[in-house]
């Protein structure tokens, strides 16, 4: 009885995760949705309106844009301090390292407003490239966390090696420890990517421009603005939201489950 009930309780628990996802996979196919999950009209009609209306196909490349550019600033700037952090001794550098975990420990909400006015004093407001520069400065906390460990894994006798066949400093962290942090870069890719991608407050406060919105904001206004709500588009565009994310899984995967000394004794 208590192993029935177990499977039971299970069951439905897997039933009410899954239900949502199922709503969505019939949702975007059905030339008739609505807001109940019903047996679909077949049809790729959502997917084509999404990428010939207007504004959806920009929605989308501004997303890319925002998350693609964010992530690889980050990454690049997030190696080289990590492995500042992690080869040169100072004073205070414990305490320097944890005051910048305690930055994640704010909530967004309670810094956005002051965020917000220092865009505008720079000039940087309602444009890509402050977003830009917002959303890499954000996720560089646990960048510089996660690449550090990583580095501190990687024997110095490797770089000195480097070094001893003519290589500077910056040209043995490209050849020898990027290399070899390469799964802490593509857990770290992942992370920073998922976290911008997924991010909705602080484009909403520092975008005005509807050319400029990613497409987290534009499934909201979707879903907000109109008073009847178009289902089938909304369940398209949410499927096409999660595409990206679950491609950059699938291509970093291999780096996740490989760790990183494991690659320098093959090398």
């Amino acid at each position: 009885m208590q192993r029935t009930l177990q499977y039971v309780l299970i069951t439905l628990l897997a039933f009410f995760c899954l239900i949502p996802f199922a709503w969505l996979v019939l949702s975007a196919f059905d030339a008739d949705a609505g807001s109940t999950v019903q047996l679909p009209d077949l049809t790729a009609n959502n997917f084509v309106r999404f990428f010939t209306e207007a504004n959806t196909p920009r929605l989308l490349a501004n997303s890319l844009i925002i998350s693609v550019i964010a992530t690889a600033l980050n990454l690049a700037v997030g190696v080289l301090g990590a492995y500042a952090l992690s080869r040169f001794r100072f004073r205070g550098r414990a305490t320097f390292m944890f005051a910048i975990l305690l930055i994640r420990v704010i909530p967004a909400p309670a810094t956005i407003v002051a965020l917000y006015l220092l865009m505008v004093k720079v000039n940087l407001d309602n444009s890509l490239f402050g977003l830009i520069l917002v959303e890499a400065a954000a996720a560089l906390p646990i960048t510089l966390w996660m690449l550090k460990g990583a580095i501190d894994a990687v024997p110095v006798e490797l770089e000195e090696a480097a070094w001893l066949d003519g290589n500077s400093r910056f040209q043995g962290i490209i050849r020898v420890v990027a290399p070899l942090v390469m799964p802490g870069l593509g857990a770290t890719a992942m992370l920073t990517f998922m976290a911008v991608w997924g991010d909705f407050l602080t484009p909403l406060v520092l975008l005005q421009s509807p050319d400029l919105y990613p497409l987290s904001i534009g499934l909201f206004r979707a879903f907000s603005a109109f008073n009847q709500v178009d289902w089938g588009l909304l369940a398209a565009s949410a499927m096409i939201y999660m595409i990206p994310p679950a491609i950059l899984y699938m291509v970093l995967r291999k780096h996740l489950l490989r760790s990183s000394m494991g690659g320098a004794i093959k090398g």
